[in-house]
């Protein structure tokens, strides 16, 4: 029991982590000065890594603790899970960052593809945590992806 206090002690720190290098962990995958620094300057990379977070802490409570169910525990349906968290928060990004784009008259739309799908990589692994970090207290999914 132990170990799971400290997988989800992990988990948080982790994403906390994240949080507060939001900046740097999006910036080391895709850099484009002009976009970067527009990204920067109206802190949109602290409200990307917010929306992230949210989604994967939803996404996994659903799917560990509100769907829950034996006949949904497989890893392919975990994965699904995945993708639609990386999907929804890829989405949610691009409309927020395009909005206040727009409000600036400021047209980043192929830099802003090309970041949606960075943020889609960077959800899915913070949904793979998120799932090692809970999903130990799943009566149903607890061996959901990967065995003990």
């Amino acid at each position: 029991m132990r170990k799971y206090f400290i997988l989800l002690f992990l988990g948080i720190v982790l994403t906390v982590l994240f949080m507060v290098f939001s900046a740097v962990v999006m910036e080391s995958i895709y850099y484009e000065r002009e976009f970067s620094n527009e990204m920067y300057n109206q802190s949109l990379y602290g409200m990307v890594a917010v929306i992230d977070v949210i989604i994967a802490a939803a996404m996994t409570g659903l799917f560990y603790y509100v769907i829950n169910s034996v006949s949904f525990s497989r890893w392919y349906h975990w994965l699904l899970v995945a993708v639609i968290s990386s999907v929804l928060a890829s989405v949610a990004a691009w409309m927020y960052c395009n909005r206040v784009f727009i409000e600036d008259n400021i047209d980043f739309t192929t830099q802003l593809i090309i970041f949606s799908l960075v943020n889609a990589l960077i959800e899915f692994v913070l949904f793979t945590v998120l799932s090692f970090s809970c999903r130990w207290w799943s009566s149903n999914c607890r061996h959901t992806p990967i065995p003990e």
